[in-house]
């Protein structure tokens, strides 16, 4: 079994692009797709599983937020959004935003990435727009004639299901090596089986009578965050190893956690913190109560960031130098953080000195 490879590092920066269409998926969701210039072809492209960030402002301040692409490797950029009731970008994208609308993107970024080169056998289990970057990983690892792919897709009713369309054309094309289970909540089913939530019990019942999880080089994951710690756990039960489980999630609605280090010597303390970025280093002090991230926009306006939320992981870097203390992580694989990459957005400083660095 091929593990799938980190994204190698380039520098990610925005230019805006121009939408060459909107596709309705369902009433509350579209897939905006980008037309990308001749001269930016290259930096554009992406890896299955990569995402989006996208920029606007919004009353001179700026906004960003992060979508998966939702387009198979070497096609053009897309992105698949439903809409959060109040959602600033998500609203504007999916009632306003029209084929000629130009949209500051920033090139791809995210470690996910599925190799279509190696043939191997995936296990994809989403719910809601968390299919987004699992049609991508679809779409492009069927490429290779030996891939196998299982979809798992939880959704409250078949009204609500995004990229109908697109999932039955992968399955009149690819027939027997894609299979395609959905499971609605609101929905009555023939089978019990397929009614109801993607929780624990009914995901260890899955595995135990129609798919055999061990058979599967690796499982990916993008959901609400329940349904992906129980799909963790289930998966963890019939002993899958955790390096073959890739997880991506939206939104955590759970607060942040208290940082694991405070007390009265944090108070007024500060960091010397080095941060190297595109090739370039600068360092300045920072109070250990704020996150990385806030220091590093001190110096370097250009800092990657889209959710701040430890969810994304737009902001990762490697800790080159020094201890920290990341108090969420959403967003990284268990392999990442060994080798010693966090979330600036969810660290903080705990040494006299510490340096990061985003090009790694």
């Amino acid at each position: 079994m091929t593990a799938p490879a980190l994204v190698p590092a380039r520098s990610a920066v925005f230019h805006p692009l121009t939408v060459s269409d909107v596709e309705r998926l369902c009433d509350d969701a579209v897939a905006v797709t980008f037309a990308v210039p001749d001269d930016l072809r290259e930096a554009y492209a992406f890896s299955a599983g990569q995402s989006l960030t996208l920029r606007r402002f919004v009353g001179g301040v700026e906004e960003r937020r992060s979508y998966s692409i939702c387009a198979p490797a070497g096609s053009a950029p897309a992105i698949g959004v439903r809409e959060i009731p109040g959602g600033l970008f998500s609203s504007w994208l999916v009632h306003e935003v029209r084929p000629g609308t130009r949209i500051d993107v920033r090139t791809p970024t995210g470690a996910w990435n599925a190799d279509p080169a190696t043939g191997e056998r995936h296990l994809l289990i989403g719910a809601g727009s968390g299919i987004t970057p699992l049609l991508s990983i679809a779409g492009t690892v069927l490429t290779h004639p030996d891939a196998r792919v299982s979809l798992l897709y939880g959704n409250r009713t078949s009204a609500t299901v995004m990229f109908t369309e697109q999932l039955g054309d992968l399955k009149n094309r690819y027939g027997p090596r894609l299979q395609i289970a959905h499971v609605l909540s609101r929905e009555p089913r023939d089978v019990e089986l397929w009614a109801g939530r993607l929780d624990r019990d009914r995901l260890n019942r899955l595995f135990a009578d129609v798919i055999p999880v061990e058979t599967f080089d690796h499982v990916w994951l993008c959901g609400p965050l329940a349904m992906v710690e129980d799909a963790r756990a289930a998966l963890t039960g019939c002993g899958v190893p955790p390096e073959r489980v890739h997880v991506e999630l939206f939104h955590v609605d759970a607060p942040p956690p208290r940082p694991r280090r405070t007390g009265p010597e944090t108070v007024g303390a500060t960091t010397a913190l080095t941060t190297v970025l595109d090739g370039l280093r600068t360092t300045v002090d920072v109070p250990r109560d704020g996150t990385l991230l806030d220091g590093v926009q001190k110096s370097r306006s250009d800092a990657p960031f889209a959710c701040k939320g430890g969810v994304c992981g737009t902001c990762r870097a490697l800790v080159r130098d020094g201890e920290v203390d990341m108090r969420r992580n959403y967003a990284l694989e268990p392999s990442e953080v060994a080798a010693g990459f966090v979330l600036t957005c969810q660290t903080f400083g705990v040494s006299d000195a510490v340096t990061v660095d985003f090009d790694a």
